[in-house]
């Protein structure tokens, strides 16, 4: 009985703890909220109001009316959904033969992959501006979707991970049935992991949703600024000091956390089969 008592004890202080940090975690995206529904006064008040008496509900409306927010949504979109098929498609083909083919220095190849992502991010982006600027790809979206077609290596990591969790019989058996290697990836591999594919495809694009680094160096129009980059610019008030409207920044800041909380609500399940299977080894 005693131990049942330590059991229920222990279990109680694991929720409180658990709890307390999902509040700490909330608490940021409350604050925003808050402050998204104050005047401009409002929000230099001090004590702060936790939530405002009156809440400003038309900030919303003030955001779509002075803002180019619909541009900035389309341009976003474009980015998240040109890299999430380029890095499906991409990571996925590279994996599979690393994961379900035996050749010649495989282990290699897979190394070198790995070894590239030890390579500061920031290293590479003088280099790149360099070779698009050559292109003539600056200021478009083409130096930030087409280098997703190239194969991501955490990607390709995580997909080789899955592949290999998979029975390589049914390979064999696909095969005997006349199967080529892509029809078996197509047709068995791609549908058995549907999880890691899920994964992966959120992954990007939230990544792709958050952006602000790439679009600042590659975009300077203003009707190819994304949503990250138009944020920055879109609530500037007139006058000497440039100062900016953070209760309309506050409410831009919210309609942009709204896609990517109804993305992970909706694939929350798949994302941890994914990640916890891509850890196993056949």
């Amino acid at each position: 009985m005693k131990h049942n008592y330590d059991s229920k004890g222990v279990k109680i202080i694991q929720y409180i703890i658990l709890v307390f940090f999902a509040l700490l975690m909330f608490f940021p995206i409350f604050w925003i909220f808050s402050n998204s529904l104050k005047t401009l006064n409002g929000i230099s008040q001090f004590p702060p109001e936790i939530f405002p008496s009156n809440p400003q509900w038309q900030n919303y409306i003030e955001v779509l009316q002075k803002s180019d927010a619909l541009n900035y949504l389309k341009n976003s979109a474009i980015l998240v959904v040109g890299n999430t098929v380029g890095t499906l498609v991409s990571s996925s083909l590279v994996a599979y033969p690393l994961a379900r083919m035996e050749f010649k220095g495989r282990g290699v190849i897979f190394g070198f992959i790995l070894a590239t992502m030890m390579v500061p991010t920031v290293t590479l982006v003088i280099p790149q501006f360099l070779l698009f600027r050559s292109f003539g790809w600056l200021d478009s979206f083409l130096p930030m979707i087409v280098p997703s077609f190239f194969a991501f290596p955490y990607n390709v990591f995580l997909f080789r991970q899955f592949f290999m969790t998979i029975p390589k019989s049914i390979d064999e058996s696909a095969m005997l049935d006349g199967c080529s290697k892509i029809q078996v990836f197509t047709k068995v591999i791609a549908p058995l992991a549907k999880p890691i594919f899920i994964t992966v495809g959120v992954l990007s694009a939230i990544f792709w949703w958050n952006e602000l680094f790439q679009p600042l160096i590659f975009i300077d129009s203003e009707n190819l600024k994304p949503l990250t980059l138009g944020a920055l610019t879109a609530f500037k008030l007139e006058g000497g000091q440039n100062q900016t409207a953070w209760n309309l920044q506050m409410a831009f800041a919210m309609i942009m956390a709204i896609p990517p909380m109804i993305l992970y609500m909706f694939a929350s399940r798949h994302l941890v089969a994914g990640i916890k299977t891509s850890g196993m080894k056949d």
